[in-house]
């Protein structure tokens, strides 16, 4: 059974951090490109970033995080992760994890940045 299970969402003042992650099981979790997409309240989905399958070189993100959020993976463990740093009230979102293609997804992380 595939499972995406996500951690660290909480409530954040504006400048701060926090880090979430994303544990995989029922898949070959190495051989899979992982994302993260964020849905704001009243919106639509946002692709957020990827990082590629295998040691995760390669990584892309959206221009509205850029240089503030990092991907990374840590294959031993079947675990993604997205550091978010220098948070805004904008970042305000569900953030989810899915597999390559989208075909699995996490339930969804409540990351809440206010004063």
């Amino acid at each position: 059974q595939v499972q995406l299970v996500e951690s660290g969402g909480g409530n954040v003042q504006p400048g701060g951090s926090l880090r979430l992650s994303c544990a995989a099981s029922g898949f070959t979790f190495s051989s899979y490109w992982m994302n993260w997409v964020r849905q704001a309240p009243g919106k639509g989905l946002e692709w957020v970033s990827t990082i590629n399958s295998g040691g995760g070189g390669s990584t892309y993100y959206a221009e509205s995080v850029k240089g503030r959020f990092t991907i990374s993976r840590d294959n031993a463990k079947n675990t993604t992760y997205l550091q978010m740093n220098s948070l805004k009230a904008e970042d305000t979102a569900v953030y989810y994890c899915a597999s390559g293609a989208y075909a699995y997804w996490g339930q969804g992380n409540q990351v809440t940045v206010s004063s």
